[in-house]
């Protein structure tokens, strides 16, 4: 059906005709695409570490290095306070807010696999030029297109993921996503743990190791399917219907497969995507999943561990050795947290995961901003024990977080927009998260040297900001599907004021409405609550 809008009435009622199994295929297309996730997570693994390896900072920031071995008051906060230092980090993700719009391109024309395959040979050269890079130049320009790979797989692989999967299955199947992120990250740790000992050259080696899920990537992405909607919007019907029964594992798609059509029909109508993304009825869809949650996911200030983990630890008074190890800890929660999200949110929901967790972030947050105030500051390393509570705390942090915000910032945004919309929708989202990613990576040591533990609580305010964001303006989407999620936004309490004068201008009128009705009743019928005012 038209995502959207409204088709005949016989569309309206295929989606529970729709018949699927889990293929071989199918997982294999999904495994190599999700690989796309580890591009993102081991960037954000490695980097964080190797910023805080003193056979790096003595090449490139002697300055730093300098200060790291200070011990003085005034420092305990600001060792690591070098805008040039953090624009080694931040430059990644304005090269991938920019990319994503050239990636909206390649996505909608070429198709999802095409922008794969870009994002993997660009984050292929970024790794090569870092890797080998002499002087701070080098570095920048490498970083720039280590972006580029960011930006295009980001807008990509979401959307692939969640066009490939079955509606029952698919916050498991787009979570796949935050997955490899999160076995990036954790493997990035690792590999900064072994070559914080080889000197003078071990950063090299974990930058350069960049290359190999970038390989896989490119090699993976060679004999990938692209996804059925996508070949359906570029015309290629006979080649979308084959793809679409090899990953159902069924030849009996004809009712998903109509609602294809129909939802191409409309997207190709559509001649500037990102203009209708600002059209009043899909103003849900510009609020909550292009601008709302991927800012949010960035100002819950985990990205600012996982960016600085290692950093954060010796500040805190934790060794060089220590604090790889304990960031390698925060990475391994970050997994299980994913794990615990694949595992229940298309049982309990994306809203209970987010506002469950949401309560516990800022209880860790008020803690360790409390404990860092009684504790931390006096020129002196910490405790052990506080050392160890601290480590506990940002460990739970952590998981609250990869169960939470982590996956499910890039799971609702990837299946609430319609076709039309959806890789306009998707670059939109990319760029707000990079925008915010790259802000928060620029700022965070400056903010953490100039608020103290008072960057704690600033965070802790802002999940409680986020929170109720949630609560109240996004409604429950699992196991509706995905061309019919904009069901949702016509009986939401406060969206369908926006939404609900699309129904009335429908040209069928009460008719369109009373469909929009009996269709909203059947999916509740089968276990999908709404907040229906009919």
């Amino acid at each position: 059906m038209a995502g959207g809008g409204f088709t005949d009435g016989g569309a309206l009622k295929r989606a529970h005709l729709y018949e699927y199994r889990i293929t071989g295929y199918f997982v294999f297309a999904c495994i190599v695409a999700a690989l796309g996730g580890s591009l993102f997570g081991y960037d954000l693994g490695v980097s964080g570490g190797v910023t805080s390896m003193d056979d790096f900072l003595k090449e490139f920031f002697p300055k730093v290095y300098r200060r790291k071995q200070k011990h003085l008051n005034e420092t305990d906060y600001c060792k690591y306070d070098n805008q040039i230092l953090t624009l080694f980090t931040s430059s990644l993700y304005f090269a991938a807010l920019v990319s994503t719009f050239g990636a909206s391109h390649v996505t909608r024309n070429k198709g999802r696999r095409a922008s794969i395959i870009v994002g993997s040979l660009s984050f292929f050269a970024g790794a090569v030029l870092n890797a080998a890079a002499v002087n701070i130049s080098m570095l920048i320009i490498g970083r720039i297109l280590l972006g580029v790979g960011i930006g295009f797989g980001n807008q990509a692989v979401p959307l692939y993921l969640s066009e490939m999967a079955p509606a029952k299955v698919r916050g498991a199947v787009n979570q796949l996503f935050q997955l490899t992120t999160c076995l990036g990250i954790l493997i990035a740790n690792l590999i900064n743990y072994g070559t914080e000992k080889i000197h003078p050259w071990g950063w090299r080696l974990s930058l350069g190791l960049a290359t190999v899920p970038a390989t896989l990537m490119f090699v993976g992405g060679v004999f990938l399917p692209e996804t059925p909607n996508s070949l359906v919007e570029q015309g290629r019907l006979e080649e979308g219907r084959k793809v679409l029964e090899k990953v159902r594992g069924t030849t009996k798609v004809d009712a998903e497969f109509a609602d294809l059509v129909d939802a191409s029909n409309a997207a190709r109508s559509i001649k500037h995507p990102f203009k209708n993304l600002l059209e009043r009825k899909n103003r849900p869809q510009l609020i909550i999943g292009a601008l709302g949650i991927p800012a949010f996911q960035q100002l819950t200030g985990m990205n600012s561990i996982l960016f600085y983990a290692p950093v954060i630890f010796q500040s805190l008074g934790f060794g060089s050795g220590a604090s790889l190890y304990s960031s390698v800890i925060t990475s391994g929660a970050l997994v299980v947290g994913a794990l615990i999200s694949m595992t229940f949110v298309d049982r309990f929901g994306r809203r209970a995961f987010f506002l469950e967790a949401g309560i516990e972030m800022i209880c860790y947050m008020v803690a360790v901003a409390i404990t860092l105030a009684l504790k931390f500051g006096e020129g002196e390393k910490l405790p052990k024990g506080i050392g160890i509570f601290l480590v506990v705390i940002i460990c739970l942090f952590v998981l609250a977080y990869g169960r939470s915000w982590g996956p499910l910032g890039w799971l609702v945004p990837s299946e609430i927009f319609p076709l039309e919309t959806r890789s306009a929708g998707q670059s939109v989202v990319v760029c707000v998260n990079m925008l915010f990613t790259a802000l928060i990576a620029q700022c965070f040591l400056v903010s953490l040297c100039h608020l103290q533990y008072g960057i704690f609580l600033l965070f802790g305010g802002l999940i409680l900001v986020m929170s109720s964001f949630i609560f109240f303006l996004l409604p429950e989407t699992k196991q509706v599907p995905i061309e019919e999620v904009y069901l949702l936004w016509q009986s939401h309490w406060f969206w369908k004021r926006f939404v609900g004068d699309e129904v009335q201008d429908d040209k069928t009128g009460s008719q369109s409405e009373n469909r929009r009705r009996w269709r909203i009743t059947e999916l509740c019928s089968c276990g999908i609550n709404f907040n229906v005012d009919v």
